[in-house]
């Protein structure tokens, strides 16, 4: 047995411990003791009601608690959609671009450039890489530590000979996902299988030909005979976010849309019709060896920022209206086949359209996946003089 001089020495210890454990009572001792508390102290009992209710009616709620719930069972409601094939209504439309998808990119812009301690580097990036299956083999440098911000990381640069570039006269200009390619031979234009955007909201006024044809499709054609062809590629969150140019061309205007900044992933490329025509790009117009062409990136939810190697003055996801047009004459600036073009801060969308013969064919379809330099084309002995 412990000494009685022994046990008074723990008294300060235990004693606290035992006030705080409660003896056990009865259920009816307890139902009456609440019912006694609840009648003696009802004026408190209304306050603890009304303070439990105001964490949900007040302004301050509507952020930390309203607007984080809706976009939960919103951006579940748009999965389920998605899987039965249904289009966004115009209502839906509108209350998902009420979202503040421009500052929260900014904001994300922002974070993803903070430098990073050395020490959590290997952590951060690592967890990126699984979450989004990087394949970090072919990056220039496959330290982690090098990359001192995910925004470095993202932008991480290919080490020497980990893409090929076909001799086909259009490659791929980046790593991505097809979301469609073929001939686009109507103003109307399918982002998606029987999803279509304008090509004239798309591409904006004619301003860089001198054809003043009356149908816009005809006033960017060349040469009659030809008609036009796209290839959207998406590029998603674990991919190569650099770009380059798919031919020899020469690009003589820019035009800059200060869109939205809406998500461009491929099932909500399928929900929403123009989606390509209300998100902010930059789009770059020239010709190559049969007419027009151009190429566009487009940008999207949490992209901080697209930046285009030959043009510093670019500045996207800017504070103002949105809908804002900044217009460059660019004095025909030559881009080499596999030449670095720019890049996205996060992942995106590249847009090609371009003029070519009428049986110009691609070497893909949608759903394939591409890498930077792979051809999109046919090699045929008329299409490749």
């Amino acid at each position: 047995m412990f000494p009685a001089t022994r046990i008074r020495s723990c008294l300060p210890v235990i004693n606290p411990m035992f006030r705080r454990m409660r003896p056990h009572k009865p259920f009816r001792h307890t139902i009456h003791n609440q019912t006694k508390n609840t009648t003696v102290n009802g004026f408190s009992a209304n306050i603890n009601n009304q303070l439990h209710k105001t964490k949900w009616m007040n302004f301050r709620a509507i952020f930390t608690r309203w607007m984080p719930l809706g976009s939960v069972i919103y951006v579940g409601w748009c999965y389920i959609r998605a899987s039965v094939n249904y289009e966004f209504s115009k209502v839906e439309i509108k209350f998902y671009e009420m979202f503040p998808f421009r500052i929260t990119s900014r904001l994300w812009g922002k974070l993803a450039s903070c430098e990073l301690p050395v020490s959590i580097r290997n952590f951060v990036y690592g967890t990126y890489i699984r979450m989004f299956d990087v394949n970090l083999n072919d990056a220039a440098v496959t330290d982690l530590t090098y990359y001192k911000s995910l925004s470095a990381f993202f932008t991480r640069a290919l080490r020497d000979g980990a893409r090929y570039i076909s001799p086909a006269p259009c490659v791929s200009p980046c790593d991505g996902i097809v979301l469609n390619c073929g001939p686009a031979d109507t103003d109307k234009i399918e982002q998606v299988k029987g999803v279509t955007y304008s090509l004239e909201e798309f591409l904006g006024e004619n301003k860089w030909s001198n054809n003043h044809d009356n149908n816009y499709y005809n006033s960017l054609l060349k040469n009659k005979k030809n008609i036009l062809h796209q290839c959207i590629i998406y590029l998603a969150p674990g991919d190569y976010h650099r770009f380059h140019s798919p031919c020899d061309w020469t690009s003589n205007f820019r035009r800059h849309f200060s869109g939205k900044l809406l998500s461009v992933n491929p099932w909500l490329a399928k929900l929403i019709p123009g989606l390509f025509t209300l998100n902010e790009r930059a789009v770059y117009i020239g010709e190559w060896k049969h007419g027009f062409f151009s190429m566009t990136a487009v940008g999207a939810t949490n992209v901080g920022s697209i930046e285009i190697y030959s043009d510093p003055d670019l500045r996207t996801n800017t504070k103002g209206k949105r809908n804002r047009i900044d217009e460059l004459e660019m004095h025909r600036v030559t881009y080499k086949k596999g030449e670095l073009f720019g890049q996205f801060n996060m992942g995106s969308t590249i847009i090609l359209l371009f003029e070519a013969p009428a049986d110009f064919k691609f070497e893909l379809n949608a759903g394939d996946r591409v890498l930077v330099g792979q051809a999109l084309t046919t090699m045929t002995k008329e299409f490749s003089r």
